[in-house]
């Protein structure tokens, strides 16, 4: 029962390095809107792009904009998701969405194939399962019906549980998020989801990018003493994205 993660990039900025070229030339330009527009669409905007990166010049960036959908991810990576402040969520309903029918559930890579806890971990989502219906059938007799009976019963589910998120983010709020969420130290689920939406968008802008990733690419590693201890690794990795 265990479901597989997807991530489908939805929606984004049309030509994006575009708006983000036009609008740092619109702070210094005297053209008018029209014109700067056709000088922008003329050339190809990949060295300007990159030098506003290298310069730490990030405000334009925030024009770009992406839209991803994520399914097959738990309850527990998606209260991690859910930290990233500047970016704009919509999350499948336990309230509104009933689960008798039977919920699914993600299962931990390190709990996957051993056989003890494997078994262990299926009849604990089993037992979830039993107590949810059981809840909402008595919560019906007493005339608490709908989402009024979801929304209590719902309480037994655990983290594991699966749910579908739609993700909005700038270019360089994501670009925050990967130096996040690309990490070895990030949780598994959550980083796994992270390099796919990295992969999404650097086909889609691959200038802005070009150097996204765990905060290690650029330097020395941020975790310190907790570093993984992995940064070669690490950076040869990244490069095949």
């Amino acid at each position: 029962m265990e479901s597989k993660l997807k991530v489908i990039l939805l929606k984004h900025t049309p030509d994006p390095e575009e708006t983000v070229a036009m609008a740092a030339k619109l702070c210094y330009s005297p053209s008018d809107i029209e014109s700067l527009k056709e000088k922008i669409e003329a050339r190809d905007q990949k060295a300007f792009v990159q030098k506003l990166a290298n310069m730490g010049h990030m405000s334009p960036i925030e024009h770009a904009s992406f839209t991803f959908v994520a399914e097959g991810i738990s309850r527990a990576c998606s209260h991690q998701l859910v930290r990233h402040r500047l970016a704009s969520f919509s999350q499948q309903s336990q309230r509104y969405v009933s689960e008798e029918t039977g919920f699914d559930y993600v299962i931990p890579p390190t709990i996957k194939g051993d056989r003890e806890l494997e078994r262990y971990f299926e009849d604990f989502m089993s037992k979830a399962q039993q107590a949810y219906n059981h809840m909402v059938k008595k919560l019906n007799e007493k005339g608490v019906k709908g989402e009024a009976a979801n929304q209590d019963a719902r309480f037994v589910l655990p983290n594991a549980c699966e749910t579908k998120i739609m993700i909005s983010m700038n270019a360089r709020e994501l670009l925050h998020f990967f130096r996040q969420r690309c990490c070895n130290r990030a949780q598994w689920e959550i980083r796994a989801m992270a390099i796919e939406m990295l992969k999404l968008v650097k086909g889609i802008a691959p200038t802005i990018f070009s150097k996204a990733g765990p905060g290690c690419l650029k330097g020395t590693c941020p975790e310190g003493e907790y570093s993984c201890g992995k940064i070669e690794e690490v950076r040869e990795y990244f490069k095949r994205i």
